[in-house]
């Protein structure tokens, strides 16, 4: 296999001055000698002309003489190559692409729309031009083979009980998810001789048809996740009241009188509404 070779063509500013003084020397001797054979040099001069051109800044050339791989001209400047080459230009410069959302679904087979912005830019010239037919096609469809593939590696989103291990997901995978695209791209898109710079998720979302159910399923779980907490904490209250009504002698309850108290306590602290109050102006056994 065929890698880059970049090579210096001559100077522009070197060979404009000697087909100039050609072309003056040839008109010259056609007029003194009134040859009609010196004309041919007009046309040689004519043919040099194609051999000009000028590079700018991160901007490549690749030379292709009759099928045969010339080089890659990657000096920016004022150049002159054989006027036969072919010229193909390549930018070296950094590019964007915005992959549309795509539906595809995900480790738990749920339907989601899901995009990605990759920043990529050519490394080698050579695979550039030869080894793949249109390397800017080859970007767009690696890229969401890509991205369909690493979907479907992990849930949207993780759906845990307590004590259970957390399952790497889109939503929250963050920065290594991003770090598993970049680099499935990256060695999808090297045979092109493309580097990738960034892959990140720009479009997470649950697909239409099922977006409702799955925000219904979000706000069950954060409910449950607060109702969790708030038993929690109404637990360690009715303890603590417990223990220090005790630990006082403020008041001494058998075990019926307890187990009243907290149901009553459980009740106030774990009621989503606000409690009203019953005064009992009688003993507390009536």
């Amino acid at each position: 296999m065929k890698e880059e070779k970049t090579i210096k063509p001559i100077s522009g500013w070197v060979m404009l001055p000697v087909l100039i003084a050609f072309l003056i020397a040839v008109i010259a001797a056609a007029t003194a000698l009134q040859q009609p054979i010196f004309y041919i040099g007009i046309v040689l001069f004519l043919l040099g002309l194609p051999g000009f051109f000028i590079l700018n800044p991160n901007r490549s050339v690749v030379l292709v003489l009759f099928g045969n791989y010339q080089g890659t001209v990657k000096a920016n400047g004022f150049f002159w190559v054989n006027p036969f080459n072919l010229k193909r230009r390549i930018s070296l410069r950094a590019h964007n692409f915005d992959n549309e959302p795509i539906k595809v679904n995900d480790k738990l087979g749920n339907p989601i729309m899901i995009g990605a912005v990759v920043v990529w830019r050519v490394r080698d010239t050579y695979k550039s031009a030869f080894d793949v037919n249109d390397y800017l096609e080859f970007v767009g469809i690696q890229s969401e083979a890509a991205l369909r593939r690493m979907a479907g590696h992990y849930p949207y989103d993780e759906f845990h009980d307590e004590g259970e291990e957390v399952e790497l997901s889109l939503r929250s995978g963050g920065a290594e998810v991003n770090n598993e695209l970049e680099q499935a791209l990256d060695r999808r898109l090297a045979i092109a001789g493309i580097e990738v710079l960034e892959a990140r998720i720009s479009h997470l979302a649950y697909a239409n048809e099922i977006a409702g159910a799955m925000l219904q399923r979000q706000q069950a779980t954060a409910i449950v996740a607060a109702r969790r907490k708030i038993v929690e904490g109404a637990v360690g209250m009715v303890e603590m009241a417990l223990e220090e009504l005790s630990r006082k002698n403020i008041v001494h309850l058998d075990d019926e009188k307890k187990a009243a108290m907290v149901s009553n306590l459980m009740v106030v602290l774990c009621s989503d509404k606000s409690a009203t109050p019953v005064v009992n102006t009688g003993s507390l056994y009536n």
